[in-house]
């Protein structure tokens, strides 16, 4: 078992208590409604929970990394939608400012999205790269007050609501396709830049998703995030951390399954009993517990590292993969399982069962879709066993 502090406990009854308290009803309305719940984002930021790990300087809450994934782990299993808001604001959108910014940079922007008076966003995907980053078509050229950026960006989680994103443009052509680009914060406001198609998804209905625009889109110099040529190394960097959220996303719906499948398993009656006590259901039951107890293992483990290593993540990148490949995998059969013990009941949206289904879809797909988790940790397992 891994052996929680005072302060990771402190974290996990705190997020539980605001999630039954806050998200419970208002997870069933908004993913109905599709409306983004941004009061309950900001009394999350109110908690510390939108700059978990980042340092108190700067209005973060300075814990660790295992306290992260168990704040959002907590979240994702009420609200899923809310999860990935708090998991894509505090991975994607602060980890690149905080580890790659410079000293002004840092002051200006990390203050108002820790404490979530600013949302954040992470601008990676394009229409034409998403797996591939080596593969964007975003472009930023010496120009206007600085960098004139053209292009669009697709599936940017928190989209609509951000103040701040970091996107990811080529500013070198000639230069190797792991050299040739490089991020720039951009601001809501800045000239060129818009918001486009709203995405209408399967699950996580209630977070942003949307397309971003830039059409010489001017910004100044300083809003160079690291150095040039340094997008791809910004990119893995984050993408290492963000997974761990995503992993600890998957791990709340996956436990909100097995909750919801053992109280109806309970009270739920066939042939005279509790269908509990039917063998085949709980085999279910007791599959969906223990790979549940497997994931939070791995999710831990990767955060845990995260924290050892601090700006290093190369010796993390596995892990993460890793627990990110098994959590959300975890969460597609725990689902899966959760609708089969619900029967009828579980195809209907008189319970959760086929929104916590639909929710969960979506973990082998985004930061990393399972097969280039697969990849990622083959490749690093290979090379250990290399001549």
């Amino acid at each position: 078992m891994f052996e929680l502090t005072e302060e990771q406990l402190m974290v996990r009854n705190m997020c539980r208590e605001f999630a039954e308290k806050e998200l419970r009803e208002q997870a069933i309305e908004i993913d109905r409604t599709h409306r983004f719940p941004l009061e309950t984002t900001r009394k999350l930021g109110e908690l510390g929970i939108m700059g978990v790990v980042y340092p108190e300087k700067y209005n973060g809450a300075g814990m660790d990394y295992v306290s992260y994934a168990i704040a959002v782990e907590e979240i994702s299993r009420v609200c899923a939608s809310s999860g990935v808001i708090v998991s894509a604001h505090n991975s994607l959108c602060l980890s690149p400012i905080y580890y790659f910014g410079t000293e002004a940079q840092k002051e200006k922007y990390l203050p108002k999205l820790c404490t979530g008076q600013h949302i954040g966003a992470f601008g990676l995907t394009e229409p034409s790269a998403g797996s591939d980053s080596a593969g964007t078509k975003t472009t930023a050229t010496k120009g206007g007050k600085g960098y004139i950026i053209n292009g669009s960006k697709n599936f940017i989680t928190n989209g609509a609501y951000a103040d701040v994103h970091v996107t990811l443009a080529v500013t070198d052509k000639n230069a190797p396709k792991n050299k040739n680009t490089s991020f720039f914060i951009i601001e809501k406001g800045d000239p060129g830049f818009s918001v486009g198609k709203v995405e209408d998804k399967l699950g996580i209905c209630a977070s942003s998703t949307t397309e971003m625009i830039y059409e010489d889109c001017d910004i100044p110099e300083d809003r160079m995030l690291g150095a040039p040529g340094e997008g791809f190394k910004i990119a893995m960097h984050t993408l290492d951390g963000g997974r761990v959220g995503i992993a600890a996303q998957a791990l709340g719906i996956a436990q909100a399954a097995l909750e919801e499948a053992a109280k109806y398993a309970n009270m739920r009656e066939q042939f005279g009993a509790p269908i509990g006590r039917l063998q085949a259901i709980q085999w279910m039951i007791a599959d969906m517990a223990t790979e549940i107890e497997a994931a939070r293992l791995l999710v831990y483990q990767a955060a845990a590292l995260l924290d050892k290593n601090g700006a290093n993540r190369r010796p993390v990148s596995k892990y993460s993969a890793m627990a990110k490949l098994y959590a959300s995998e975890c969460a597609h059969r725990c689902t899966h399982k959760c609708i089969q013990i619900h029967g009828g009941y579980g195809y209907v949206k008189d319970y959760i069962a086929e929104r916590l289904y639909r929710d969960a879809r979506i973990t082998e797909i985004y930061e990393g879709t399972s097969e280039i988790q697969r990849l990622v940790i083959a490749t690093s397992v290979l090379s250990e066993f290399a001549d």
